[in-house]
């Protein structure tokens, strides 16, 4: 169904776009072949590419000129910061988040939709029957499950897939936030608890490699750890408890040992040494955690941005892209 510019929006697609030139093209097309009938729009966002993505997009918008908006970032702000700009831009009913890669068929989103709708979740998860993602980035989202279980008080059973569908409500809210270090799962979890989840497919990487660095997973897993929840700061009390009593109980037995047992056994320098840098390294640990938080603080009210948008083109916006 063709939109235009004022229609009523059912559902919206956001899509960040991260070296995706080759495959954004077949995704979009995939969509419009499979939402014909409904009122829908297709938002990308380019996070920072370094290929051709903002040339295919543009190439994309223009086709496509009642249905797609494309939005260009000024450099590469994360995965997170760009669907949070592309929430911004969404105007439907529901919003479907999905990635450029192809990986996730868009043609899921109608189960999905009706699911949503059915049971008047919020948020509605696909877990993928099959994963087709490498062992590197399998072995991520099972430790990002397990920090999520501890930090955002989700059900166990629920997988936090980047594919979802959420509803005009939560998504009004999730926008809401202005802070400089957006993680969208969090955020949900903040909002609602009224969440849900169904298997979907997965369909194996075509033509391109995974985005998911070990230096992207690390920062996701900081972002989850430290920004949404002070259990971190509970943990460092736990620890800091727990070295008291290991060293009151050691001190207790290297007196009982001097005094009743062995006498004439010196206290060795070594001994001493490695207990001085075990303390040590815990009390460096536990002021990197509250240094980490202070930092994230100073950054959110210095005004740190969650993504600059360059220029916008396509359905509903102001087209300020160059020409060509």
């Amino acid at each position: 169904m063709v939109n235009g510019p004022e229609s009523h929006v059912e559902l919206s697609f956001v899509v960040p776009v991260f070296n995706g030139a080759g495959t954004i093209g077949s995704v979009v097309e995939q969509i419009h072949h499979h939402y014909e009938s409904t009122s829908y729009e297709i938002v990308l966002v380019n996070d920072g590419s370094s290929d051709d993505s903002e040339r295919a997009c543009l190439t994309l918008a223009d086709t496509h000129r009642d249905t797609v908006t494309f939005v260009n970032l000024s450099r590469n702000f994360g995965e997170h910061n760009a669907v949070l700009a592309g929430l911004n831009h969404a105007c439907g009913d529901y919003v479907a988040i999905l990635d450029d890669d192809g990986q996730q068929p868009p043609e899921e989103v109608k189960r999905m939709l009706e699911q949503i709708r059915a049971n008047g979740y919020d948020v509605l998860y696909g877990r993928y029957r099959v994963k087709h993602h490498n062992w590197f980035r399998n072995l991520g989202s099972w430790f990002t499950d397990r920090v999520a279980n501890l930090t955002l008080n989700k059900p166990r059973s629920l997988y936090l897939s980047s594919f979802k569908v959420i509803n005009r409500f939560t998504v009004d809210r999730i926008i809401a936030y202005r802070g400089a270090f957006p993680f969208i799962d969090g955020l949900i979890f903040r909002v609602t608890h009224n969440v849900g989840q169904i298997d979907v497919e997965h369909r194996p990487r075509v033509g391109s490699k995974s985005n998911y660095t070990l230096v992207r997973l690390v920062r996701l897993w900081l972002n989850m750890f430290l920004q949404y929840s002070i259990v971190p700061l509970r943990m460092s009390v736990m620890v800091g408890l727990f070295t008291i009593a290991v060293s009151a109980v050691m001190i207790a037995v290297i007196i009982i040992d001097k005094l009743w047992i062995n006498p004439e056994v010196t206290m060795g320098i070594p001994t001493v040494l490695m207990v001085i840098v075990f303390f040590a390294g815990v009390q460096l640990l536990i002021l990197g955690v509250i240094g980490e938080y202070l930092g994230r603080l100073l950054l959110d009210f210095s005004g740190t941005p969650q993504f600059v948008v360059r220029y916008t083109r396509g359905r509903g916006c102001d087209s300020t892209a160059p020409a060509g």
